[in-house]
Order: C-alpha cells, then sequence, then structure tokens
C-alpha cells in the first residue's frame, strides 16, 4: 500500500540524521508520556499513534530501515508477502484475557472473510509466524512477512478501548502483512495538507511521504477512510489539527475495520482477484 534505544533516544527517533533509528527488527521503548496517555485514554486518541514506534506502531526490518539512512528504493517486493497466501499467527494466552483473545479472533476472521487469505493459528514452535503478544506498552507490529517470528504487540486493555478497538487490532494485522500509513503516499499532498506548526517535536518524520517506487497504492485512489490513515490530530503538540483534508466533507481515522478500498487494496497485494 502507499500500502510499508533507549528512552532518551526515543523521542528524537525519527532524527534525519538516523543516529537515533532503531535496531532492525526491535521494538524501543515508550515514552512516559505517551504511557500515561493509553493509561487515560481521551476519546479521539488512537492507541497506535501514541505507541513509540517509527510513525507510532511500525517496527522496522534493516531493508526498510535503510529505505530512511540511503533513500534507497525497494520496499516494492514480494518477499515481505506472506508466501501461499497463508498467514500463521499464535496468540500468547498469558497475556490476555479470553475476551480479549476472541476479539483478537474477531480481527482475523474480519482479514480472512474480505481477502483468500488462510489465517492458521499456530503453536510457537514453527519457523515463521506472527507473535501475539501483549507485553509493552502500546501496539504496534512489524511490517510485511519477516521470515521468522514476528511481534504484534496488543496492550491489554477492556474490549473496544485503545489497542482493543476492533480497526486498531485489523490495523496492525495489516501491517504485518505489509501495508503502511495511508498519509505516507506518494500523492498524499493532494489530499490532506499537514499542519507542520503543530506537530510535536521530533516527530516530523512520521508524516514522510514515500515515492511510488518504494510502495503502492495497486491504483486505487487514496483513502480518506482507510484503517491505516492517521487521525486529524496524530501527534499534536497543542490538540489542533496536525492533518486536514482537502474534501471538507471527508473524515480520517476511523478504526471500525477495513474500509472498501482497504480491502481492494489487501486483494490486489495478494492475488485475490475474485475478492475485490
Amino acid at each position: 500500500m502507499r500500502v510499508l534505544l533507549a528512552v532518551s533516544c526515543a523521542l528524537a527517533l525519527y532524527a534525519t540524521s538516523g543516529s537515533c533509528l532503531p535496531t532492525p527488527g526491535m521494538a524501543v521503548p515508550n515514552t512516559p508520556e505517551n504511557m500515561e496517555r493509553l493509561a487515560h485514554p481521551k476519546p479521539d486518541d488512537l492507541a497506535e499513534e501514541l505507541s513509540g514506534q517509527f510513525e507510532g506502531d511500525m517496527v522496522l526490518d534493516e531493508d526498510q530501515l535503510s529505505v530512511l539512512r540511503d533513500k534507497r528504493n525497494g520496499l516494492i517486493t514480494q518477499t515481505s508477502r506472506w508466501p501461499n497466501r497463508i498467514v500463521k499467527y499464535y496468540i500468547h494466552e498469558p497475556d490476555f484475557t479470553p475476551e480479549q483473545v476472541q476479539h483478537i479472533e474477531l480481527g482475523v476472521r474480519l482479514l480472512q472473510s474480505q481477502s483468500c487469505l488462510q489465517f492458521q493459528r499456530v503453536t510457537p514452535d514453527v519457523p515463521a509466524y506472527i507473535r501475539v503478544i501483549g507485553s509493552s506498552s502500546g501496539c504496534f507490529s512489524s511490517v510485511g512477512y519477516i521470515g521468522n517470528a514476528q511481534n504484534l504487540n496488543l496492550q491489554p486493555n477492556t474490549v473496544g478501548v485503545g489497542c482493543f478497538r476492533i480497526g486498531t487490532v485489523v490495523h496492525e494485522f495489516l501491517h504485518a502483512l505489509g501495508f503502511y500509513h495511508q498519509q505516507s503516499a506518494s500523492d498524499r499532498d493532494e489530499f490532506v495538507d499537514i499542519l507542520w506548526d503543530n506537530i510535536q517535536e521530533g516527530t516530523q518524520n512520521n508524516f514522510n511521504i514515500y515515492g511510488s517506487n518504494v510502495v503502492t497504492d495497486f491504483n486505487v485512489r487514496y483513502d480518506y477512510g482507510s484503517v491505516m490513515h492517521y487521525g486529524a490530530t496524530a501527534f499534536s503538540k497543542n490538540g489542533q489539527k496536525t492533518i486536514v483534508t482537502k474534501d471538507p466533507n471527508a473524515t480520517i481515522g476511523q478504526r471500525l475495520g477495513m474500509s472498501e478500498r482497504d480491502i481492494s487494496k489487501l486483494n490486489w497485494m495478494y492475488g485475490c482477484l475474485g475478492k475485490n
């Protein structure tokens, strides 16, 4: 899709120098401020934007980090897709209540029902799978197929709150399937304005644009309604909007589930031509 350290370094994680880029494949510690907000979320807060990783909730591998360091191309690659359209996942049940486990499974069923992907729940002795855990702060995931165990963290909360909004569960699984954030699209500036003066210092690079030679939208139009779109006040330092839609009637940041265009992109990505 225009779908792809220590705490002292976390606030500078996105510095253009690259000196504070994270260790490939490793989540960084969240900030105390984000952890406090996650503990007492406001109605419009999106937990994945408060999770302390690159662009809020993405854990990048070496190839993906090299794009930031060297501006190298190459994230459009079949190797980031799950082989044979089979997605293996393991839920570490000690981290969750039975109700939370059921909610994770609901997110998986939604993804499977709207694509040709097969999701197989496995034990943690297979070579490559999504390991769903709830032991870190916030919600985050690796991006695309890594080829070994890759963490997808959902901080436990009441079902329907924080990382346990159903759209947020789907959002993180879509990262694991290879989706990047919608507002990273190369044509982003045709559809939204970024209010840079309202963005928290050190997080401006969360609003970077990826070129069309790095990620692709599969010829599906920019989607205000995408479950992968930031909310209007993402990374705001003053509570004011950081993203303003050029369409005055559009809303962004929904976490109810995949939009029609999300579904179309997922099916194009994995060759599910009969599922659009």
